[in-house]
């Protein structure tokens, strides 16, 4: 795995993301994956676990965001990724995030750990 297979996974994440229903993700996930949305939470278990996660989570595919990654590392098949979203227009909420993921040898994630973190004076999503 490289950084550019890296970025092209966050692509199809993020495209997941805005996309309507959750039919994607089958494409960014893999069957048995596991998505842990911070580092004391359980951690959700399955590609059909992950999408009910995913549909509770969100706003809906409109809901107005900005994302901009950084792809940090990469060893093997695992990879750390900086990420900074804006929710909103006017900004309402703001995360930096750290990604660590890994993706299978067909590009989809297995392992997916989320490390949020909220400005000063704000709660990270948990």
């Amino acid at each position: 795995m490289d950084s550019a297979r890296v970025t092209a996974w966050i692509e199809s994440y993020e495209r997941a993301w805005r996309t309507p229903g959750v039919e994607s993700l089958d494409e960014v996930f893999a069957a048995g994956a596991t998505y842990q949305q911070s580092p004391y939470q359980d951690p959700v278990v399955g590609l059909t676990a992950i999408e009910r996660m995913w549909e509770a989570q969100r706003d809906g595919p409109d809901e107005v965001f900005r994302m901009v990654t950084e792809v940090v590392a990469v060893d093997g098949d695992t990879a750390v990724v900086r990420a900074e979203v804006w929710y909103g227009d006017p900004v309402t909420e703001e995360f930096r995030d750290l990604w660590v993921v890994r993706l299978d040898d067909d590009g989809r994630c297995t392992w997916f750990e989320e490390w949020p973190f909220a400005p000063p004076g704000r709660r990270a999503m948990a």
